[in-house]
């Protein structure tokens, strides 16, 4: 496989939990949902993020019917 420069740099970036509750919050005002749902939302992301490992979101997302 060919060296990326740019896939190395996205990489490398560290992981957040905020940055990802940004995207969420950025999707779902693009989808039209009220304040209060995205409030919702946020609240649940902070609890599966204590008790939801890396790899289980990934699975979950990776075999979902999303």
């Amino acid at each position: 496989m060919k060296f990326d420069p740019t896939l190395a740099a996205m990489l490398a970036e560290p992981w957040s939990n905020n940055a990802c509750r940004g995207y969420v919050i950025y999707a779902m005002e693009n989808c039209g949902f009220s304040p209060e749902d995205i409030r919702r939302v946020v609240g649940e992301l902070h609890y599966v993020f204590d008790f939801k490992t890396l790899d289980e979101a990934q699975h979950h997302y990776e075999n979902g019917p999303y």
